[in-house]
């Protein structure tokens, strides 16, 4: 080992193997450390409570635990909580606590700012200055998890990577956090209640068909003709919605989950019956449902929620041409918490 120190959560079960062969300690205390990082989240070597203070010593010696920290939080008015999670070098990305009569989700951030630059959203509007690794995910998890229990006294009941960030720009790290939070020795969640969504980058949906993935997908669609999506949604301009369409019934075939489909309905822009008959002429493409969603604005652009009556009447249309829908409220918009609204002001 040089003198720097080495991330333990950077390295593999094999890694630490070796290490403790080469501390004369015997195999199976790596499961025990390997249980302490991912099982029970410990963020301090001292808290491993079941290795000797000699073990203990030698890890300090050679590794660190880079925690995430909440450096504030905010409460809404309807019971959401975002944080500021501080990272280990100084970098602020935002996660939210939603809950709702029937659940308790968390949305977590997989990049610091983001570099796809779509129109209505806050974090599009910042730059990106990196990926978050796989531990960074997995705390903001584990934090806002202990927010659901203190605040509300309930279980977290579901994971969404609708954060800051595109998850598919950060695939590695992405699959190794859901790795550590459904595997047995980690947090031994279900994939079922974890989703991850996309601005649509076709290529790597590809390659979650490939890798077999267990979670929900879901793709931020907003407009159903490329047109329209590209003035929105630059990443369309090489992701159109033709390449979308063959990739996403190519993950279908290779996982059997089928698509969700986010729809922001924005008012004079993608709010018409022609608009949902193009949504509902993708929707038969693809085995979908979709989530209309409630547009939160935001200072960097002048898009404005659609009336609540043409929100109502799109989804009749689509309801009655046999496609699921559900509308998504709008929570923590008081806080700037609510979907597209995350974006850190200060530092």
């Amino acid at each position: 080992m040089s003198n720097t120190k080495t991330d333990i959560r950077k390295i593999s079960l094999d890694q630490l193997k070796n290490w403790l062969s080469e501390h004369k300690q015997p195999s199976f205390r790596a499961k025990q450390i390997w249980e302490w990082l991912w099982q029970k989240s410990a963020t301090d070597f001292d808290q491993m409570t079941n290795l000797s203070l000699q073990v203990r010593e030698e890890l300090k010696a050679d590794f660190n635990i880079l925690p995430v920290k909440i450096d504030k939080q905010q409460i809404s008015s309807d019971r959401t909580i975002k944080s500021g999670f501080r990272l280990h070098d100084g970098h602020l990305v935002e996660g939210v606590l939603i809950p709702t009569d029937d659940r308790m989700t968390a949305c977590v951030s997989s990049q610091v700012g983001c570099s796809l630059t779509c129109k209505f959203c806050a974090t599009g509007y910042m730059n990106r200055e990196r990926n978050l690794d796989a531990a960074e995910i997995y705390d903001q998890v584990v934090l806002i998890k202990k927010q659901a229990e203190e605040y509300y006294q309930a279980p977290l009941t579901n994971i969404v990577y609708m954060g800051m960030g595109e998850p598919l720009l950060n695939y590695q790290s992405v699959l190794e956090s859901v790795d550590y939070i459904t595997s047995p020795a980690g947090l031994n969640w279900s994939p079922k209640r974890i989703t991850v969504s996309t601005a649509g980058i076709a290529k790597m949906i590809r390659k979650l068909g490939d890798d077999e993935v267990k979670f929900n997908l879901a793709l931020s669609l907003h407009a159903a003709n490329d047109i329209k999506r590209n003035q929105i949604m630059p990443i369309n301009e090489s992701n159109t919605l033709k390449n979308l369409s063959s990739a996403l019934n190519y993950f279908y075939k290779k996982t059997g989950n089928k698509i969700t489909f986010e729809y922001i309905v924005f008012h004079g822009f993608n709010d018409t019956l022609q608009d949902a008959k193009e949504l509902w002429e993708f929707c038969k493409r693809i085995p979908s449902k979709v989530n209309i969603i409630e547009y939160n604005p935001i200072a960097e652009a002048n898009y404005v929620n659609a009336d609540p009556e043409a929100i109502d009447k799109f989804a009749k249309f689509l309801e009655d041409h046999n496609v699921t829908v559900n509308i998504r409220r709008s929570r923590g918009k008081d806080i700037d918490a609510a979907c597209g609204q995350l974006a850190i002001k200060e530092n």
